[in-house]
């Protein structure tokens, strides 16, 4: 279908005065169903190009009111051509396909089904068949799945079920509370501030602390406050470069300056303490 398409608002499915919502809501359905990690039909990933640029053509306001003045003698002129997603050299898009769906996506597919397919081998000659056997047996399986069930075998599915809430409930009824917290936890008691001797990392617990941990036990214990400390401004690091690279994709995709002087000011504090841990780290 998009192959036969000759215009952006075909290959998108949209009327020509489709709103951003439309555009954004059929940008999102093809782009999913079109992403190399998803579908392996050949031609899929020229359609999934043709998409991310046809949407971000048609979401530039600019492009968008060019585009429907000149697109269409372009479209008449070419159509003998044969295609291959190149439409026209003068309204392509200034950010790649794949920045378009991490703008959406965060830089991977949603939470759901979609995610089953990230992990099979990037394999040009992968291409999954389904064939009539293959039809016969999940249509028996769905059957099955959709008969009534009695009492028992209800019972017999959910018992895994309960055997987990159960020894969910046990272990958190015999766990103790861990002898230290990074951060103030007035419910457990840890209100007592600490910092460890080599890193100078803060943590904090209770009023007993002093008495159970002494010498080479508290060396041990402040040795996995540092290390738990050093996680912690990692992940911390990492979204903070993350929001900034989405602010930036966004002020691109958008011609946003407002957004791009945002990205720009954004301060990544958590990074900035993690190379000031890592000097402190040569330098003992």
């Amino acid at each position: 279908r998009i192959k036969r398409c000759r215009n952006y608002y075909e290959i998108l499915g949209v009327e020509r005065d489709a709103s951003e919502e439309d555009l954004k809501r059929a940008y999102r359905k093809l782009a999913l169903k079109f992403h190399p990690d998803k579908n392996r039909a050949p031609g899929a990933t020229e359609a999934f190009k043709a998409i991310g640029n046809a949407f971000a053509v048609l979401s530039n306001p600019e492009k968008r009111l060019r585009y429907d003045e000149f697109g269409s003698d372009q479209e008449h002129v070419s159509t003998s051509q044969p295609r291959h997603y190149n439409y026209y050299t003068e309204f392509e898009a200034d950010i790649t396909p794949e920045e378009i769906f991490n703008v959406f996506f965060g830089g991977h597919f949603p939470t759901g089904n979609i995610h089953m397919f990230s992990n099979v081998a990037r394999d040009s000659h992968y291409y999954p068949r389904r064939h009539r056997n293959e039809r016969a047996w999940t249509q028996e399986q769905e059957e099955e799945e959709n008969r009534p069930q009695n009492s028992y075998s209800a019972f017999i599915q959910l018992m895994p079920v309960f055997i987990i809430i159960i020894v969910s409930v046990i272990t958190q009824l015999m766990a103790t509370n861990p002898p230290y917290s990074l951060f103030y936890k007035s419910s457990i008691g840890h209100v007592v501030s600490r910092e460890t001797e080599n890193l100078q990392v803060p943590y904090y617990v209770d009023k007993n602390f002093e008495k159970n941990y002494q010498g080479a036990e508290l060396q041990e214990l402040e040795k996995t406050v540092e290390k738990d400390y050093i996680d912690y401004i990692q992940t911390s690091c990492w979204k903070e470069k993350q929001q900034k690279s989405d602010l930036s994709n966004l002020a691109k995709l958008y011609r946003d300056e407002r957004l791009k002087q945002k990205a720009e000011s954004l301060k990544l504090e958590h990074c900035e303490k993690l190379s000031s841990l890592i000097g402190m780290h040569k330098g003992g």
